[in-house]
């Protein structure tokens, strides 16, 4: 039994700080409690979240959410600099948040970080692979250049020798 669909957590992953996170707020909905009960938990074993694991966002960030519409306004924050959770982050929260429903859902948050990561990996593949065959082609636009140049000179009549004017010496 799915708990949570992969689609619903996977459009709460965000690139922050060069790093995919979800935010408390998001987190408090997928666990069903309330986003200051999960904000206290955290607060409560703060040791256990290092930087890498969470931070808090700054008012330029939030800016930068609202502006692409990842979230509709500053309002829907509640009115407190959120704090978003790296993959590690919501991995130490199971330790935290002892309830069945929080394991379950848990599990199904990082199924989703390892999809995206298996789909970012793919798609960097793809690139490469794109950049190597434009590399490809660019050498050989290069020799069809040089082949048709070849063709137009063969194709290109010979210059007829002039005829000098005057008298000339059979050894000219």
């Amino acid at each position: 039994m799915t708990l949570v669909p992969a689609k619903r957590i996977e459009n709460k992953i965000f690139l922050m700080r060069r790093q995919k996170v979800i935010l408390d707020k998001d987190l408090a909905k997928l666990y069903r409690v309330k986003a200051i009960r999960l904000r206290e938990q955290v607060k409560r074993n703060k040791k256990r979240f290092p930087e890498d694991f969470m931070f808090q966002l700054t008012t330029e960030e939030v800016d930068i959410l609202v502006s692409q519409n990842a979230i509709p306004s500053k309002k829907h924050l509640g009115g407190y600099l959120p704090y978003a959770f790296t993959e590690q982050g919501v991995a130490m929260l199971s330790g935290i948040l002892h309830s069945k429903k929080a394991v379950r859902v848990n599990i199904a948050i990082m199924r989703a970080f390892v999809k995206l990561r298996q789909i970012l990996s793919t798609h960097k593949a793809f690139a490469h692979k794109l950049d190597e065959l434009e590399r490809k082609f660019e050498k050989h636009d290069g020799e069809i250049h040089a082949i048709f140049e070849a063709i137009r000179q063969l194709m290109t009549p010979p210059e007829k020798p002039k005829r000098r004017i005057g008298f000339h010496s059979h050894n000219d």
